[in-house]
């Protein structure tokens, strides 16, 4: 009986050993194309995971946010280059084709099993509490919760993560930002559980 039971959690940590390998996989994909991503997915996913816990998300939920956080802009490989890598700013046509590729994401991603769960964050991680986001315009607890979780993570790394077309705010710049943005942008528990993470166990990129 035991030997069985060790043999059954080896061949379970095997299946989501090959599923981690397929998710970084896929997210290799949309490095080849924009390698400023490659970084950001791998902190939003880490920080969404330390928000989701600090929540009380069970192990098996934790994991599909991960994979959710890290594939969320898996959609932007059907988003042409000319547009994708662009320097300037977007004209409305380009920002409205952009737009699609949560909706692209998601189609890429839904009817693979283990990815189900995950790919609700990459459907509505554009989406706002306020129910002024997209694609749907969805509005408060009926934006899935793992979409409510990373917007936070997402929109905190990309205030304090330097661009080639802006600096970086300062962490605590960040932080006011995200509760600034409480009620409006982001869920306020959600908020409020951000609040509450140690500094020095998020991932921030080193601003050097």
């Amino acid at each position: 009986m035991k030997e069985r039971t060790e043999e059954l959690l080896h061949t379970f940590s095997r299946i989501e050993h090959i599923h981690d390998e397929t998710v970084c996989a896929l997210g290799a994909a949309l490095d080849l194309r924009d390698p400023e991503t490659q970084e950001h997915c791998r902190r939003v996913s880490e920080n969404s995971m330390l928000l989701g816990e600090c929540l009380g998300v069970g192990r098996e939920e934790i994991r599909d946010l991960r994979w959710g956080a890290y594939l969320h802009d898996i959609g932007k490989i059907g988003i042409p280059e000319h547009i994708l890598l662009k320097k300037g700013p977007l004209s409305n046509d380009e920002m409205d084709i952009v737009k699609k590729h949560s909706v692209l994401g998601y189609s890429m991603i839904k009817n693979i099993d283990f990815l189900s769960k995950a790919s609700e964050v990459v459907l509505s991680h554009h989406e706002k509490y306020d129910g002024s986001g997209y694609p749907y315009g969805l509005k408060g607890k009926s934006i899935p919760l793992f979409a409510r979780i990373f917007a936070v993570a997402d929109a905190f790394d990309a205030m304090v993560a330097k661009r080639p077309y802006r600096n970086a705010m300062s962490i605590e710049e960040g932080i006011r930002e995200v509760k600034r943005c409480e009620g409006g942008h982001f869920d306020p528990d959600i908020v409020a559980a951000f609040l509450q993470l140690p500094l020095s166990k998020l991932w921030i990129e080193d601003p050097h």
